[in-house]
């Protein structure tokens, strides 16, 4: 009589029954992978798949300007902290803005996370995050969560909806004291984020307190 190993069938895996699994793994496998590389804390890099590294200054200046960054901190980051992994830069393992910071970090001959999301279009990981730590989500929300569970700090480049919904739902967690730790929230470029959204308004029309301007 032929055994049957649940942990071996892809058919219950990948059914509707086997969605607290999959949404389990994907807690705890970058979990271990974060604890055997002896990370402690991240700082996120947040920004447009589209700002590639061409020869359209205007967009390029913003890949560079994230690269230098990345490495600098990097950089600072290997000087004063040699027991342990902190302040790794992390981004969402994809192209443009998320490449740079990446490749900053392995420039800088430091670890770097990136935590990717399957999608429609097949997007694919860049090449610069460390192995063991390249990891790619089904679950938004999974890896929204590995985004916040460890991050000191946060810089936001020009981005378009994606980087916009992983703004204001960290904004919010802050706003609402789900998280209670102080995050500092760099929104990097004048020229773009200025007059993108009137905060002002917001706070003439009692939609936010004017502290919540603090938040970043």
């Amino acid at each position: 009589m032929e055994k049957f190993r649940f942990y071996y069938d892809k058919k219950f895996l990948g059914a509707k029954a086997g969605r607290p699994l999959r949404i389990l793994s994907e807690y705890l496998a970058p979990l271990s992978a974060i604890q055997r590389n002896k990370i402690k804390d991240t700082i996120l890099f947040f920004g447009s798949a589209r700002i590639q590294n061409n020869k359209d200054e205007k967009i390029n200046r913003y890949y560079q300007k994230a690269k230098e960054l990345s490495y600098r901190l990097t950089k600072w980051n290997m000087k004063n902290y040699k027991k342990i992994n902190r302040f790794i830069i992390t981004s969402g393992a994809g192209p443009g803005i998320m490449s740079a910071a990446n490749q900053g970090a392995t420039e800088a001959g430091g670890k770097t996370i990136g935590l990717g999301i399957s999608l429609p279009c097949g997007e694919k990981n860049n090449r610069w995050i460390t192995k063991g730590l390249n990891f790619v989500f089904h679950y938004f929300f999974m890896r929204k969560f590995w985004f916040i569970y460890l991050t000191k700090g946060i810089v936001v480049w020009p981005g378009g909806l994606g980087t916009l919904d992983e703004l204001f739902e960290i904004l919010t967690l802050l706003q609402t004291k789900k998280i209670t730790r102080k995050i500092p929230i760099i929104l990097f470029g004048k020229d773009f984020w200025e007059g993108l959204i009137d905060w002002d308004r917001l706070v003439s029309n009692n939609l936010i307190s004017k502290s919540t301007l603090d938040l970043f």
